[in-house]
């Protein structure tokens, strides 16, 4: 006798599957208190909070058992106590990732900005990227009494992407440049074996009585050059800082940072608007880099590659890392024929439209067309891809560049 039995790929998604009420009570906190005749589910307790702090933001402040009625609470308004009181909830009721996006909803919606003046908003919300992007938009607005707390989220936000990305960048960026410096006589440890087989493929010889089988004569052995403290490759990141480019301008900083960590990369970080601004002396510490920049204005991108190019003395070894979304205030013409000029030296330019992970980004399409016609494709880059860019870049090699098709 045989008992037939469900799937288990089956019996968990019936285990995972939500109930007829649960599904009700998640469809009345998302269209909120409109729907709940059609719903039929009251909330209570903890979902009626979690709801009142939706509406308070995404409903203008009306009170959560009316969204869409004419009663209103006091909602978040202006007033610097309700709003910290409102993104305690918010931390108490949703997860870390939840609770950044509200906050980028808060500040984009209700215009709170300037309540992130006060140290004790700044104490209560969650640091993210796009919070650092914010703080540094306002630049000199912050005040004396405000800018150690400021200072204090950057830091904490710069230094959990350090903790991210530092270690796989030096680790990639080193074997490329290593790569990078081959040597024909190398000792049997710093055999490249890979390269050498391909290399040596037309020396395959069959081995006797063993069908299918042979083996490779290596008579020219390919292999790593030794690592030493020289420098062996420049890199100027060169970044737009005009207001839409803020998370690429905080990934660009810390990345700029781990670069300039490396003895044997000698690098440069220029950021522009419709001026010129070297920060390379503060790239020991990122958090000076970012409160060195100012989030906004006008983009001359000609004039920040004419500066760069100036810099530029050793073109076969160096590599121009442009971002930017490449909406020029400057010459345009010139623009593209300056970024011509570099390639056409030996520098390898890489045009990177974001450097962030918000997904595509808008920027002109006219100008990454004739800079891919130079054989610079202009792509949008995630960090967690930046380091394998680099060290394509570096080796001279076809850049990853991502699936952005269907």
């Amino acid at each position: 006798m045989t008992t037939d039995r469900a799937d288990p790929e089956e019996e968990r998604a019936m285990e995972a599957a939500p109930t007829e009420d649960e599904r009700l009570r998640r469809w009345r906190l998302v269209l909120g208190a409109d729907s709940a005749g059609s719903t039929g589910h009251a909330l209570t307790g903890r979902d009626e909070a979690m709801d009142g702090a939706l509406a308070a933001l995404y409903d203008g402040g009306r009170k959560p058992g009316g969204r869409g009625g004419p009663e209103r609470s006091a909602g978040l308004g202006a007033s610097a106590p309700s709003v910290a009181r409102w993104l305690g909830d918010i931390r108490t009721y949703f997860p870390a990732s939840v609770v950044q996006v509200m906050q980028r909803d808060a500040i984009d919606r209700l215009g709170l900005s300037t309540l992130l003046l006060e140290p004790e908003m700044l104490e209560a919300v969650e640091p993210d990227v796009h919070l650092v992007g914010t703080l540094l938009s306002l630049g000199k607005a912050v005040p004396e009494t405000t800018r150690e707390t400021a200072r204090a989220v950057v830091r904490k936000v710069v230094d959990d992407l350090e903790r991210r990305l530092a270690t796989r960048t030096r680790a990639t960026l080193t074997g490329a440049l290593d790569r990078s410096a081959r040597s024909g006589r190398p000792r049997h440890r710093d055999v490249d074996w890979d390269r050498t087989i391909r290399a040596n493929l037309r020396n395959y010889v069959p081995l006797p009585g063993r069908e299918g089988a042979g083996t490779v004569i290596p008579e020219r052995l390919v292999g790593y050059g030794r690592a030493d403290r020289s420098v062996k490759k420049d890199v100027i990141l060169c970044v737009d800082q005009s207001g839409s480019m803020a998370a690429s301008v905080v990934h660009a900083a810390v990345f700029g940072a781990v670069l300039a960590s490396m003895r044997t990369l000698a690098t440069r970080l220029v950021v522009f608007d419709t001026s010129v601004v070297d920060l390379t002396e503060q790239l020991d510490d990122p958090v000076d880099v970012l409160f060195g920049t100012q989030l906004g204005g006008g983009t001359d991108i000609n004039r920040a590659l004419a500066y760069c190019q100036s810099r530029i003395t050793r073109p076969a070894d160096t590599v121009v890392v442009l971002i930017s979304d490449l909406h020029e205030g400057g010459i345009r013409d010139e623009m593209v024929e300056r970024a011509a000029a570099m390639t056409a030296s030996g520098v390898t330019f890489v045009t990177l439209l974001a450097l962030s992970d918000e997904g595509a980004p808008s920027y002109d399409r006219e100008h990454a067309a004739a800079l891919g016609a130079l054989g610079a494709p202009a792509f949008a880059c995630t960090p967690d891809l930046f380091p394998e860019v680099m060290a394509a870049a570096i080796e001279k090699r076809p850049l990853p560049i991502p699936d952005t098709g269907p």
